[in-house]
């Protein structure tokens, strides 16, 4: 009779199965080995919460029969009960070990709920039963997905599609694990394989368009989402935003409004619909419409946030209509302390003092230490009473926890600058700089001497189209400014020096110099390792801006011979001013200062080294001096243009002032040795001794 049941299953004749087992049962009567049958048989015929009965009578008779909890969970998996799922499976590998397939149910029912280390564990128990096997590559590449390691996955669902090229499930994740690499085509081919499989859903469809957008076939995706905007499961919110995308890339903001606006109606009015039909708005010349629209959203939703910046973007910088639109949001939000610091600033823009402050003392009676209200108080209090500004800071830091209250330091010091209390403030930024000194880099290292003869500068090939640009800055350079300028214009800034993953090069390690100067470390080899870095850096012609960590002259031992294509630009201000600079904001490298002395000597002899370059000529460069601009974004992009002849943008920003040129004359007489160390490189550099 089984043999018959099988041969019925396997022609899809559910009917006729279950009719067989009917018929053993009433011959045989009720076993476990019968009602399994009857129970498989129930389940292809779709007849599940009949099927699930039957087994759990048959397992009532056979209570450790480990295939029957088996069976039982994938009929629970079946009817959505999850957790009953788990148990019996759970059940299932406690009854018998070796339930290969126990297990793999196990793994991935642990990865649809994110808990990839009990799936990593149960892919590890499995091997033990079948090691290699092609279920558990699948596991463990999904596993080695969600970690972030994409080599890995690709190469583990790879092999799992060789062996299991029908599996829409393996095909899913080897559709991601291309994505992550960045090898669109392939996902898309992967994705595809799955259509042709089962019907499409609208997820699937949304990442066939996207992977053809990133393609650069913007009208297909295009397209395709259409075709998921007519399914009544595909009208999103979300598949709304992602046609708009598509539209304003093809020049159709008109079109991307009215899905803006669907999207809008169909759900909560989010930054990532605001802003794309804000562009819209603008590309159409739309302004009043959008006014119109976002006045009407907000009778609505008046606490939307997203909404109300929506609609402040449309009124000018400052103006009355901006400071209309933000006292309506603090009436519709009267303890909503991002409304108020906005109109604290607009009063501010405006040149309402009074009301500024007034609105920043409503800001600390709501929540008290906020830094915006304080900080507006601490403006006041300096114009009118300077000591009470600096009470009103160390009260504010003694009110922190102790570990808290570094970070408020650097603040208390420029208050006490501004309040004229210069000794103070030199005790506050050094209270600082101990404190955070154990938690920054130490201060790169120096040759001890330049060679005496330096290599010859290399012939650059004609053939050469390759112009790498090395830019640096000592600390107090402002060289952060430079770098927002630059970015702003070229693809190929690379600031990843000061991020994670660095390049791994010779000019990102400290050994670099000593390795040089002791004759360890091949000169060639680093400009050999930086080139080598490049690639991975996306970079691959060898024309980069690469944002140095540190410089040192001994570099010149690989660049004049190996790299003679390469430029340099040095970013400098008066000498003084940078070192009062770095004590006061600190450095785009975190590096520790243990006194000012050490300080000011590091960075002599950094500057030393420069006014050597430049002196003697010894590479290609330029020097980018900011004394005077270092606030001005119009006079940057110019000192930027007039060195490299091609223009630059100006910005609306550089960023928050900082201590103007010449401050460092107000501290002559406290730090006059570390001065008396700088003079003479800022002399040799162009400036005056006093």
């Amino acid at each position: 009779m089984q043999d018959q049941i099988i041969q019925a299953l396997r022609r899809n004749a559910a009917d006729d199965a279950v009719a067989l087992a009917r018929d053993w049962i009433a011959a045989e009567g009720e076993s476990a080995r019968t009602l399994r049958w009857l129970a498989l048989s129930l389940q292809q015929q779709g007849e599940v919460d009949e099927a699930l009965a039957t087994l759990r009578q048959a397992i009532a008779l056979a209570p450790d029969d480990a295939d029957l909890h088996l069976m039982q969970a994938g009929l629970l998996l079946a009817m959505r009960e999850v957790a009953a799922a788990g148990a019996a499976l759970n059940r299932t590998t406690a009854l018998d070990p070796n339930q290969f397939e126990a297990y793999v149910m196990q793994a991935h029912l642990a990865i649809s709920r994110a808990d990839i280390d009990e799936a990593d564990r149960i892919s590890r128990l499995a091997a033990r039963v079948r090691p290699e096997h092609p279920q558990l590559f699948s596991i463990d590449g999904i596993v080695a997905l969600r970690r972030g390691d994409a080599d890995r996955a690709l190469a583990l669902l790879s092999r799992a599609a060789e062996h299991m090229p029908d599996s829409p499930q393996v095909l899913f994740a080897l559709g991601f694990a291309y994505m992550a690499k960045e090898h669109f085509a392939f996902a898309e081919r992967a994705f595809a394989r799955v259509i042709e499989m089962q019907p499409p859903g609208t997820q699937l469809r949304a990442f066939m368009a996207q992977l053809a957008a990133r393609q650069g076939r913007t009208g297909e995706a295009l397209e395709i989402l259409q075709g998921v905007l007519a399914l009544p499961e595909g009208d999103t919110p979300v598949m709304r935003r992602l046609a708009a995308e598509y539209q304003l890339r093809l020049g159709q903001p008109a079109e991307a409004v009215a899905n803006l606006r669907l999207a809008l109606e169909k759900g909560p009015p989010e930054r990532s619909v605001l802003q794309p039909l804000l562009v819209a708005w603008q590309q159409l010349g739309a302004a009043d419409e959008a006014r119109d629209v976002l006045d009407a959203l907000l009778a609505q939703q008046p606490r939307a946030h997203d909404v109300w910046v929506a609609r402040l973007s449309l009124a000018p910088v400052g103006g009355e209509e901006a400071l209309e639109v933000a006292e309506r949001w603090v009436e519709a939000m009267p303890e909503f302390l991002p409304a108020l610091e906005t109109l604290m600033r607009i009063h501010d823009l405006q040149g309402h003092a009074e009301d500024a402050e007034m609105v920043a003392r409503q800001i600390v009676a709501i929540e008290p230490g906020r830094i915006s209200g304080e900080q507006r108080i601490v403006e006041a209090l300096l114009e009118r009473d300077p000591p009470a500004a600096i009470a009103c800071v160390q009260s504010l830091i003694e009110g922190l926890p102790e570990q808290e209250r570094t970070v408020l330091r650097p603040w208390l010091a420029l208050v006490q600058d501004r309040a004229g209390e210069r000794a103070a403030a030199l005790a506050t930024w050094m209270e600082f700089h101990a404190e955070q000194a154990q938690y920054r880099l130490p201060l790169p290292p120096h040759a001890p001497r330049q060679p005496a003869q330096w290599p010859a500068l290399a012939e650059v090939p004609a053939d050469n189209a390759a112009r790498p640009l090395f830019l640096w800055g000592a600390p107090g350079s402002h060289v952060e400014r430079v770098v927002q300028v630059i970015g702003a214009s070229s693809p190929v800034l690379r600031r990843d020096r000061y991020s994670q993953p660095a390049p791994e090069d010779a000019l990102q390690s400290y050994r670099t110099v000593p390795g040089l100067a002791s004759g360890k470390l091949p000169q060639s080899q680093v400009v050999s390792s930086w080139k080598a870095a490049l690639p991975a850096r996306g970079i691959h012609d060898g024309n980069v801006i690469d944002w140095l960590l540190w410089w040192d002259n001994s570099l010149l031992q690989s660049l004049r011979p190996y790299l003679p294509e390469g430029r340099l630009a040095i970013v400098l201000r008066d000498p003084r001013d940078m070192l009062m600079d770095w004590i006061a904001y600190g450095a785009a490298l975190p590096l520790a200062v243990r006194s000012f002395d050490e300080a000011a000597r590091w960075l002599a002899e950094s500057l030393a080294q420069i006014a050597t370059l430049h002196e003697q000529d010894l590479y290609p460069h330029k020097l980018l001096r900011l004394d005077g601009i270092e606030h001005d974004p119009q006079a940057v992009a110019t000192v930027l243009s007039q060195a490299f002849g091609v223009p630059f943008p100006v910005l609306q920003t550089l960023g928050a002032p900082r201590l103007p040129g010449g401050h460092w004359r107000q501290y002559r007489d406290l730090l006059g040795d570390q001065f008396a160390l700088l003079t003479p490189v800022a002399e040799r550099l162009g400036y005056t001794a006093d």
